[in-house]
């Protein structure tokens, strides 16, 4: 078989798209217009964008506290290029290392409480570098069975270069996680690794049993809070959150949700960030972020510091669209952030739903098979702070009108 005919059929053979986890033939969606993907954004305003002249409400970022647009950090980010031009052309050994990266370091290491941070130059490449980094030969690795792709991918790379042995436990599920546990040797060394906030049910994982759990077995912990920072915590993450962040091993973070850049870090005890840093092949063989995204995190921490109310009133926006959306009788799940999915379960409602949310003018996500079980198609909705009041009110409207037209929950 040729190597591109695949391609060809994927397109053309349902069985091609089913074998690779899709259950319905890209192009029908594109002729139905129900293809919710790839749309060119002309213009962004953080809470509004514009697609071919017309003007959407934006429900479907990550720009959670709303800095992206904010002027001192579009201020920062120009006079970074000014100075330092916009591209460091070489990786953190060789050239690539810039007064501002190391800045950077120190500030995030403060900001959330661990002693040291190494930055990346995408946040996927942190746990694609950390996690085979950090663990040795036939080390074990436990993880929730709804982490991030780039854990995923982390894992198995660690078990493709490391013959790491890979273990998961049920969503949120403490008892099923000791059991896991409690299953393993002494030995080897073993780390937990979760999302501090999922990404796509907007719940929180439980540190407070789970770190226990891991002190008890033996077991370091690391958080995935690349959804948690500017969201929980007063913005610095889920230890924070819960007030156990002294316990906490090793915390990842992006920069491209609240932090209004690219990029990512990991954080822990110097020498193991030392470690990661010598070994990580993501971050010794890539090219340093420019001076320009480095520029805009530290401006955009600087905010953070200064306007904790950006925090506050992302959440109570939350809080508002989760009780009424639970009034509406919307499947929301567990979520208890920003984070707000709506679970119609059936693939095909799922896309009627969100063209019917875009022809009203507001921009949202649609989660799908493979990204999650065909059962749980869901819209993944999220709030930033600098959503007016009128601008929530004209999305729960829409809410109302998906729920008539769609049956969404009945």
């Amino acid at each position: 078989m040729d190597l591109f005919e695949k391609c060809k059929g994927f397109y053309s053979d349902p069985k091609v798209a089913e074998r690779y986890g899709y259950p319905t033939n890209p192009r029908t969606a594109q002729a139905m217009g129900l293809f919710p993907y790839f749309i060119p954004i002309e213009h962004a305003e953080g809470t509004e964008v514009f697609i071919q002249g017309k003007k959407y409400i934006m429900i479907g970022s990550n720009n959670y506290v709303g800095l992206t647009n904010h002027p001192k950090v579009k201020e920062a980010a120009v006079e970074a290029v000014k100075k330092y031009g916009t591209s460091c052309t070489g990786s953190r050994f060789l050239n690539g290392t810039l007064d501002l990266h190391i800045e950077l370091e120190e500030r995030l290491a403060k900001y959330v409480g661990l002693e040291a941070a190494l930055v990346f130059s995408t946040g996927f490449q942190v746990n694609l570098g950390t996690i085979p980094a950090i663990v040795d030969r036939n080390d074990i690795i436990v993880t929730d069975r709804e982490v991030h792709a780039s854990i995923i991918d982390g894992v198995r790379m660690a078990k493709v270069l490391k013959n790491a042995q890979i273990r998961t436990y049920k969503h949120n599920d403490m008892a099923d996680l000791e059991a896991v546990l409690a299953s393993l040797p002494a030995e080897p060394a073993k780390l937990v690794i979760v999302d501090g906030v999922f990404s796509m049910g907007g719940d929180i994982a439980k540190l407070p049993e789970i770190i226990p759990l891991c002190k008890k077995y033996g077991a370091r912990f690391m958080s995935d809070d690349a959804h948690a920072i500017g969201v929980i915590g007063g913005g610095r993450g889920t230890g924070w959150h819960f007030g156990v962040q002294q316990d906490v091993d090793l915390v990842m973070g992006t920069f491209s949700k609240s932090l209004a850049s690219v990029g990512g870090f990991i954080a822990g005890p110097k020498e193991a960030v030392h470690f990661i840093q010598m070994f990580a092949r993501p971050f010794m063989f890539s090219a340093s972020l420019p001076p320009s995204n480095v520029a805009t995190v530290l401006a955009c921490l600087d905010v953070l510091e200064a306007e904790p109310e950006r925090v506050e009133r992302v959440n109570a926006i939350a809080a508002r669209v989760r009780q009424e959306l639970r009034g509406m009788g919307y499947n929301i799940g567990e979520t208890e952030t920003p984070i707000i999915p709506i679970i119609i379960g059936d693939m095909m409602k799922a896309l009627e739903a969100w063209k019917i949310f875009f022809e009203a003018g507001i921009y949202t996500n649609v989660a799908l098979p493979p990204s999650v079980p065909p059962e749980l198609s869901l819209l993944r909705t999220s709030y930033m702070a600098t959503h007016t009041d009128a601008q929530v009110d004209r999305v729960l409207e829409v809410f109302k009108k998906v729920k008539d037209l769609v049956h969404v929950g009945e």
